[in-house]
């Protein structure tokens, strides 16, 4: 909401500058963004009268003008405007004015003297762009800067969606009148008697979404009647463009009470005006020219024929007020906000109307806003007026609530109690309706003010006006109990990523259905009924579809070496399921471009490594186990399924040649996704006894099947030793020479120690005997020799 200090003042002028007034603002919730001056800086000019006009007698554009500016003797200026006439009145910088960086010097131009200049808009910061010189219809000789009270400041603040109520010059300065105890400069709005009986059948098919509806016919008015100067400089400073002179009254009537108003063309209207719901097949030709189709949601103005307007929206084309209508139909109306909130984000219309409509207009303001649109048209373009239709249905209109409020509440949510004479005083200043009890009140809020509907709305509205900074204090008081670590926090998942090179990216959880579908094409996904664009129509089944679009951009973009992660849900349509997931992609090389060593690809391992350090953040490594599985995303001969016991964890695998070849990715690509519930678990730590005794190493060497995984062979050996084996690790693979074809050489290391003696050779030879033994019966396994 912008709007002009200036403009607020002539309703409330609090003994404050304008600083203290901002920061009043921001402090009672109504955030200021900012405060910028309302034209740009000059002086010395004043209002001059064009006496004559001449040709340049060395220039086909220039005028030799006679102007007169109120002193003894006319000033020759030359001007080269195409506007410029005898009898105009015009901005004119004298000798010695400054406009902006330029400085007024006596010139001159084709050998003519020039002593001033004519302005345009444009040149004095009062418009983007002019096309001739500004006429003004003040006295001679006046200030410009008096004249058009320029020692103004626009200030632009940034509601809250609940405070709809101050999306108006008479909102806003409700609210300034309470903080700082002021009364209220209310205009006086006066009925306006009708002239002429004419009226116009006005009928509610959808009162729900319409309860309230006021319209008035206006004949015979002047449609090219030009916009008064002050009219227009309001709505400039409120950041809005002067149109015509019908539309420009009912956009400042929405700015100076917040009550959105329609002008139609009576004589483009046909039979009466129908608030219905759009049909099968209906569309309509907005303002902006564009055609939308309707949907049968949709609430819509319409005549005997056609829609002619999308109700609280915006107005169609073929009915709206041009330079040659004489007879308007004049609207104002009371739209649900839940009607105008769908309808204008499902056609991509966010217009000032609905950005009010949807946050609460008062349904009690439709009248007044009429008597006050009608007596601002007569003043400028005149005309006949008829008596007000109007059509309301009462059990529709949204009714306050009745809030009781207790003392004891304040205290407990503010920290201190409020005077029981303060809080009546603020809540009778906020325009609500209150009824003292004893240690409590019943309150009733006013009818624009659609964010009061419990207890906690009324305290927060007494803690805003008696001032945050006035509030106690405390700092919070528990009795806090040490507890045992109940598991491992998502940060501490994500930050052994981030401590693996790993970047964190967040990407949407709307996405294309046939990326979707080549990606999870056995998991039933859930469509979206109103979606964003086509290619975000389903929620996704896994967070590999953002990472891999991620991927694809930055590829595009010559990175070649990325490493990411994505924390969030994916959903099933069985159950309506959702699932907290953490997911990867990593290309490119394994380390940096460094010059230390020669850079090496990225392989399956690699990434296996990853996934391994974040099992072992739950100090659970060894309950995990890889297994071979496959996936229609990815390679077959590159893919593990991850258990806990016979639980499905995860999966991990390079990205399937085919998909890379349609996304046109550069390979290798490597994606991983696991639960994050299994991995947030862990175990409280315990103290296990570190042996005092020596250890003892033995290496072998087994030949085994190449289909037989380490694994497999890792687990045989453990079951199959004593205690006294406390950890075996794989070291090298051998496929070649000595051995077989469809034959592996597996070397593994064995350690054995004892927590209460020393072990000896021959007890260790007997364990390594038990387990050739074993591995042999179980997996065919030879010792190598």
């Amino acid at each position: 909401m912008k709007f002009s200090e200036n403009w607020l003042r002539e309703w409330v002028n609090p003994p404050i500058s304008t600083k203290q007034l901002v920061q009043q603002l921001t402090m009672a919730g109504l955030e200021v963004d900012s405060v910028e001056p309302v034209a740009a800086s000059f002086n010395k000019v004043v209002v001059g009268e064009v006496i004559s006009v001449e040709p340049h007698p060395d220039a086909k554009k220039l005028r030799l003008c006679q102007v007169n500016v109120g002193e003894d003797d006319p000033l020759n200026i030359i001007c080269g405007a195409p506007n410029v006439h005898v009898g105009m009145r015009a901005p004119t910088a004298l000798i010695g004015a400054r406009l902006g960086d330029m400085k007024i010097k006596k010139t001159k131009l084709r050998g003519v003297p020039s002593y001033g200049m004519l302005c345009s808009a444009q040149e004095l910061g009062l418009a983007e762009s002019s096309e001739g010189l500004m006429p003004l219809p003040a006295p001679i000789g006046e200030d410009i800067r008096h004249y058009l009270q320029l020692d103004d400041v626009s200030i632009e603040i940034d509601l809250t969606p609940n405070r709809g109520d101050c999306l108006s010059i008479e909102g806003i300065a409700r609210e300034v009148g309470v903080l700082t105890r002021c009364d209220m400069t209310v205009p006086k709005v006066s009925p306006v008697a009708a002239t002429i009986t004419d009226t116009f059948p006005v009928s509610i098919l959808h009162p729900q979404a319409c309860p309230h509806y006021v319209g008035r016919i206006i004949k015979n008015i002047n449609a090219k009647a030009p916009t008064p100067l002050w009219m227009r400089e309001r709505l400039r400073r409120s950041g809005i463009r002067s149109i015509s002179a019908v539309v420009d009254v009912t956009n400042y009537v929405l700015l100076e009470l917040g009550q959105p108003m329609h002008a139609f063309d009576l004589t483009k209207l046909s039979g009466g005006i129908q608030v219905r719901m759009a049909q099968a097949g209906e569309s309509i030709i907005l303002l902006d020219e564009q055609q939308v189709r309707l949907d049968e949601q949709t609430l819509v103005i319409a005549d005997n024929k056609v829609p002619i307007a999308i109700g609280g929206v915006m107005g169609g084309l073929a009915t709206g007020v041009t330079e040659t209508t004489q007879d308007i139909f004049l609207e104002s109306a009371f739209f649900a906000p839940n009607q105008v909130s769908g309808c204008a984000r499902r056609y991509g219309r966010h217009t000032d109307s609905s950005h009010r409509f949807e946050r609460g207009v008062s349904p009690q303001l439709q009248c007044h806003a009429m008597e006050r649109a009608t007596a601002l048209l007569l003043e400028i373009v005149g005309g006949q007026v008829g008596p007000i239709i109007e059509h309301t249905d009462t059990s529709a209109l949204p009714s306050p609530p009745t809030i009781e409020l207790r003392s004891s509440r304040i205290k407990r949510l503010l920290g201190q109690s409020l005077d029981t004479a303060e809080v009546s005083d603020i809540l009778t200043r906020l325009g609500m309706a209150i009824t003292p009890l004893e240690l409590k009140w019943q309150v009733r809020p006013p009818s624009f003010r659609f964010d009061i509907a419990i207890e906690s709305d009324l305290i927060e509205e007494l803690a805003r006006v008696h001032g945050y900074n006035n509030l106690p204090s405390h700092a919070p008081q528990s009795h806090l109990i040490m507890q045992p670590q109940a598991g491992v926090t998502l940060e501490q998942i994500q930050t052994v990523l981030v401590q693996r090179d790993y970047q964190e990216a967040i990407t949407y959880s709307f996405v294309d259905p046939k990326l979707q579908a080549k990606l999870n094409p056995e998991i039933e996904s859930i469509s979206l009924a109103n979606p964003i664009s086509n290619d975000m129509a389903e929620m996704r089944t896994t967070l590999w579809i953002g990472l891999l679009q991620v991927l694809l951009y930055n590829q595009k973009r010559q990175q070649h070496r990325v490493r990411l992660f994505e924390t969030g849900l994916r959903f099933k349509a069985q159950n309506l399921h959702q699932e907290k997931m953490i997911a990867g992609i990593v290309t490119g090389t394994r380390w940096p471009t460094q010059w230390g060593q020669t850079e090496q690809g990225i392989d399956f391992f690699d990434v296996k490594a990853d996934i391994e350090a974040l099992l072992s953040s739950a100090g659970q490594n060894q309950d995990y186990r890889f297994v071979a599985s496959t996936h229609a995303a990815l390679h077959p001969g590159q893919t593990a399924a991850i258990y806990r016991g016979n639980e499905w964890i995860g999966i991990l695998g390079a990205v399937h040649p085919s998909l890379v070849q349609t996304l046109e990715l550069t390979p290798p690509v490597y994606l991983f996704e696991l639960r994050l519930a299994p991995l947030c678990e862990t175990q409280v730590p315990k103290f296990k006894e570190i042996s005092k005794y020596p250890s003892i190493r033995r290496d072998i060497a087994v030949v085994i099947d190449e289909e037989t995984n380490a694994a497999q062979l890792l687990d045989c050996i453990k079951q199959s030793a004593t205690k006294t084996l406390i950890d075996c690790q794989l070291f090298d693979v051998y496929q070649g020479k000595g051995v077989e074809p469809g034959k592996k050489s597996l070397a593994i290391c064995l350690i054995f120690q004892a927590f209460s003696r020393n072990l000896t050779d021959s007890e260790v030879d007997t364990v390594i005997g038990q387990v050739v033994n074993t591995l042999e019966q179980k997996l065919g396994a030879k010792l190598r020799t």
